[in-house]
This record gives structure tokens, sequence and C-alpha cells, in this order.
């Protein structure tokens, strides 16, 4: 699947792609899912979407899961993975221009760290804390809002923030901040960086424990 996943998208234009993908624990409902194909569809834009089976669905078959007929429909600009997909290759992949998230730490540090801007859509524990980091004080991401205070977000709230990810001004100010974020990363890192450094202290400060 790993292999598939990047054979297509080396097929696809650059900076084309919206990422999809909520994380190892993100299975989300049969109707949630139903909104985000709908969302998708209509957005008109390219599409590579980590799904899990939602709860109860073990074995389930995915046209059982979305909307009749979605599969077909989108085929030529989607790719959907089931469970699993190697997403740093995916996040530095030169196709790849947005990322919709669920704010998980790790996701976001690999968003960062190649310059993918993204779509906020926060699940549960700290994830709603990472939101308003993103989206109102670094100002890297565009906010997935819920219409119901469940955390429901409908199908018309994803066209509309798959689009401006991809597809505006407010978007592509975005991108140009998470570019710029990619660019200290890196030099945080390199040797001499304040990464680096901040690491080796901690080490010295383990050998003078012992």
């Amino acid at each position: 699947m790993e292999t598939r996943v990047l054979v297509w998208l080396d097929r696809q234009p650059s900076l084309s792609v919206v990422f999809l993908c909520f994380g190892s624990l993100g299975r989300l409902s049969v109707e949630r899912l139903k909104e985000i194909a709908v969302g998708l569809e209509r957005s008109g834009e390219r599409f590579l979407w980590v799904v899990k089976n939602p709860p109860h669905f073990d074995d389930a078959d995915f046209n059982s899961i979305f909307p009749a007929g979605f599969l077909d429909r989108t085929k030529e600009r989607g790719f959907i993975v089931k469970s699993w997909a190697p997403q740093v290759e995916i996040l530095n992949h030169e196709s790849v221009g947005g990322f919709v998230t669920h704010c998980g730490r790790n996701l976001v540090l690999e968003a960062v760290c190649a310059g993918v801007p993204m779509v906020a859509w926060p699940l549960y524990a700290e994830q709603r804390c990472n939101r308003i980091l993103l989206v109102e004080e670094i100002k890297i991401a565009l906010p997935m809002m819920e219409s119901t205070e469940n955390g429901f977000v409908s199908s018309s709230e994803v066209e509309k923030r798959v689009r401006e990810l991809m597809n505006s001004d407010e978007g592509n100010s975005v991108r140009r901040k998470t570019q710029g974020m990619k660019d200290e990363a890196k030099a945080a890192s390199n040797e001499g960086g304040p990464s680096c450094v901040a690491i080796f202290k901690l080490f010295e400060s383990w050998k003078l424990k012992k």
C-alpha cells in the first residue's frame, strides 16, 4: 500500500493534494465519514484520505461506509487508504499542499517540518488547546468549525475549509507562514541550532546525575 500511495502522489500536480489523517485513534462514526466524503466530493479538490474503520465496522466494506457511488465518482482525483499510511513521506511529497488534522502533537510537528498548512479539526484531549495555538496564535492553520455542541462538522464546512486552504488568499497566507516555520525548524535542528543545543544540554545533565 505504501508504494501505491507514493506512486499515486507522483502523478499529481505540485501542491494540489489535501491530505486527511486523524491519527492512530482517529476512528470516526459512519455519519462523520459520510459528511467528510460529501464535502470532499463537492470541493472538487484532489485528496488523499486515511480512513480507519468506524466503531463496530471492524471488517467494513468501504462501499457501505461512504455515500453511494462516492468511490467511483472521485476515483480520478482521490485516493483512500485503509488504516495506515507513511505520514512523514506523504507530508513531504511535492504534490501535497494541505493537511486536515486532528491537531495531535506529533502530526502537527511533522506538518510544520514539511511546511504544509493545515485545517485544524480537534477530536479529543489537548487537541482543542492545540487548535487555538495553531489558528489564533501561530496562524498556520484554518479552523474547522463545529455546528453542534457534540462536535459535529457538516459537509458544507468540510467543503468550505478544504477549498479555502487550497485556493484562497487566507490559505496562501497560512501556507507562507508555515513555510517560514519549516525553515526555522530546520535551522533549529541543525548543528548549533537551539533544539540541537537543548538536547545536548539534556544529555550532559544526565551525565552529571550519574
